[in-house]
């Protein structure tokens, strides 16, 4: 596995290093590292909090759906990051400055992703009006993590994917 996620690593690098280039002037990195943040649970928190309180009853179910599919994502990303140990763009090439700290080791697949999409996708599966503001802030967290040199454009591919499958899997059995 490792010799393939190496070979991986060179195909994706170039690509990391143009995008965390372009995500060093303070205009990209500001704004890019808020959304990066807003993302690490703030938003989604705020959002799950605030569903009960506009939706009563059917607010607080998505709220419990979305905080129970969000834990099973939590372990599945924990799980795969320490079977996979892929190493961050930022420790594979001198070259690529990590914009924000980490919040751990592994790149592979990127946890911010994997929840945007999981919980956006459950979110708006009950509130279809909240497409407008969680489609764009779930793009804006997937494309902060490869221009804050953090993570290779697969581990967001592959995150998104992974939590599109979830987030149906979940719809199909508690919905």
């Amino acid at each position: 596995m490792q010799a393939w996620l190496r070979h991986l690593n060179e195909l994706e690098v170039s690509v990391c290093r143009l995008w965390s280039r372009s995500g060093q002037g303070r205009w990209i990195r500001y704004p890019f590292a808020l959304v990066s943040r807003l993302g690490d649970g703030v938003f989604w928190y705020s959002l799950m909090a605030a569903l009960p309180l506009v939706y009563g009853l059917n607010g607080l179910q998505a709220s419990l759906h979305m905080l129970a599919t969000g834990s099973i994502a939590l372990l599945l990303y924990k799980s795969l990051k320490g079977m996979t140990r892929r190493s961050r763009p930022c420790h594979h090439a001198s070259d690529i400055t990590a914009l924000v700290p980490p919040l751990d080791q592994y790149s592979f697949p990127s946890g911010h992703t994997l929840h945007a999409v999981v919980f956006s996708s459950v979110a708006i599966y009950y509130f279809p009006v909240l497409a407008w503001i969680l489609v764009p802030f779930t793009t804006l967290i997937a494309l902060s993590r490869i221009i804050l040199g953090l993570h290779y454009p697969s581990d967001v591919l592959m995150a998104t994917l992974i939590g599109l499958g979830l987030a149906y899997a979940s719809l199909s059995a508690f919905a």
